[in-house]
């Protein structure tokens, strides 16, 4: 009995309203004053950092990390700035991912990963500072392990424990779904929201003109229409859909005061996009290049020659002849 009601207390909790919290998210000059990944949550703060970190590092081993130093150092201090003026109360571990994807993602515990694809679609800082700060309001609102979490809890409710082994199987069925990251990372529309709302006032606070966050989702619909499937890749995780846009450009007519000033974009970032760019093309160049040479390798004799000879036959698998005695 005492189990029902704590399934029905928690599943009302899933449901409930962030009642007068839901107010101060309306406010950005509230912002750090406030508890935006309050929720059903069955992780720690703790255990959610170790969970990001076990995850960023699969992701470093399968991705091809840039590790120039002007490129690192510029998102990574883009991303800082936004986290220092969001709702965040983890630290931010900020990487680029060599990939022409338009996306950057955030796992839980505050690691970050920008893709090059998206600094070079972005046409200003402000763009890509929009992306960072959507991203970076999925960690501060905790959206990976609060829905986890809900999942979780649907599971429980909806399934005797008893085929489940009770609590203990439970709790091995919980380990088990840590293995799975994309559940920490397709958010539910109205996390999806959130984190559009969060985001715009993360970028206004730092000072970046929130109409950018509009334009770069545009540009991207537009692609779409352009090039129809662009977006089962692009954003797939967080489609730009018009009604998102049209709830964001509310936000800012009725949640941010108009400034007289905004930042649009840096020379800083200007150089930086160039110098991604000529990264790029030299290693697009490099890899037409490798296509094309011929492959050596040193043979037994200890001579470096073609991987294979005008007959197309390596000279090493050739039978050995030899002139019998007459």
């Amino acid at each position: 009995m005492a189990l029902a009601s704590a399934l029905v207390l928690a599943l009302a909790l899933i449901a409930a309203p962030a009642g007068a919290s839901s107010n101060k998210k309306l406010d950005p000059d509230q912002i750090g004053n406030r508890d935006v990944g309050k929720g059903l949550n069955f992780y720690s703060i703790e255990k959610e950092i170790a969970l990001g970190k076990q995850m960023a590092q699969e992701v470093e081993r399968d991705a091809k990390i840039i590790d120039d130093p002007v490129i690192s150092e510029y998102v990574n201090r883009v991303g800082q700035n936004l986290v220092r003026n969001s709702d965040a109360k983890v630290p931010f571990t900020i990487k680029v991912v060599d990939s022409d994807e338009v996306n950057a993602f955030a796992l839980p515990g505050g690691f970050f990963f920008v893709n090059t694809g998206l600094i070079l679609r972005a046409s200003s800082e402000a763009e890509l500072a929009g992306v960072m700060a959507h991203e970076i309001a999925h960690v501060a609102a905790r959206h990976g392990t609060r829905q986890a979490s809900r999942g979780q809890m649907m599971n429980i409710a909806s399934i005797p424990l008893i085929f489940m082994g009770g609590w203990a199987g439970y709790a091995v069925q919980q380990a088990a779904g840590l293995l799975v990251p994309m559940t920490f990372l397709k958010f539910s529309r109205g996390f999806e929201e959130e984190a559009d709302l969060l985001g715009l006032e993360y970028m206004y606070k730092t000072g970046y003109d929130p109409t950018a966050f509009v334009d770069f989702f545009e540009k991207l619909q537009s692609l779409e229409k352009r090039k129809p499937g662009t977006m089962a890749s692009v954003f797939s995780t967080h489609p730009p859909t018009a009604s998102r846009i049209r709830d964001a450009q509310k936000h800012i007519q009725e949640l941010v005061k108009p400034q007289a000033e905004y930042i649009v974009t840096t020379s800083d970032f200007d150089n930086v996009k160039s110098r991604l760019a000529r990264l790029v093309n030299r290693r697009s160049l490099g890899d037409q290049k490798d296509a094309n040479r011929p492959t050596l390798r040193r043979r037994p004799d200890g001579k470096i020659g073609d991987e294979s000879d005008k007959s197309g036959v390596d000279p090493d698998e050739r039978p050995t002849l030899k002139r019998r005695p007459e």
